[in-house]
């Protein structure tokens, strides 16, 4: 596997890592039952792409590097202060929406910077870019008043 190949893989892994971290920060804050199983179907959906990151990888003898643990308590630390006074359903789903976007421009740019990699990778984060869209498009139901 080339180094193109591999930070490609990377990328996809650690974009997923992020959305799975974000989804469980923010389930146990979720009130709405609706949002609540959009969510865990989200949550194992990016599961089931990692899980697809890690067979690649070891298919080709190679161990993904997850984010960093500066990245992770930046994270946790934004979900924890964004949620502070503002649990609605409606908020929720924006902080998910900035996500998801920010998810979708890193599947953009990953494909223009490694459009030279391996076909099969390539493929891979066309999927990763559709599930985004698509959780793009069922999130942002949930900004209407309810």
């Amino acid at each position: 596997m080339s180094e193109d190949d591999l930070n490609l893989l990377t990328s996809l892994y650690q974009n997923c890592k992020t959305a799975t971290q974000s989804l469980h920060d923010i389930l146990p804050k979720v009130m709405d039952m609706k949002l609540l199983q959009e969510l865990k179907t989200q949550y194992n959906t990016y599961l089931d792409f990692i899980s697809e990151c890690l067979d690649y990888a070891h298919k080709n003898g190679q161990t993904l590097c997850d984010n960093s643990l500066f990245e992770k308590m930046r994270l946790w630390t934004s979900i924890k202060m964004t949620t502070l006074f503002d649990k609605s359903t409606r908020h929720l789903a924006e902080m998910l929406l900035l996500g998801t976007v920010m998810g979708t421009l890193q599947c953009y740019k990953d494909a223009s910077d490694h459009k030279n990699s391996d076909q099969n990778l390539l493929q891979l984060c066309q999927k990763l870019l559709e599930i985004e869209e698509d959780n793009f498009n069922r999130l942002k139901t949930f900004l209407k008043d309810m």
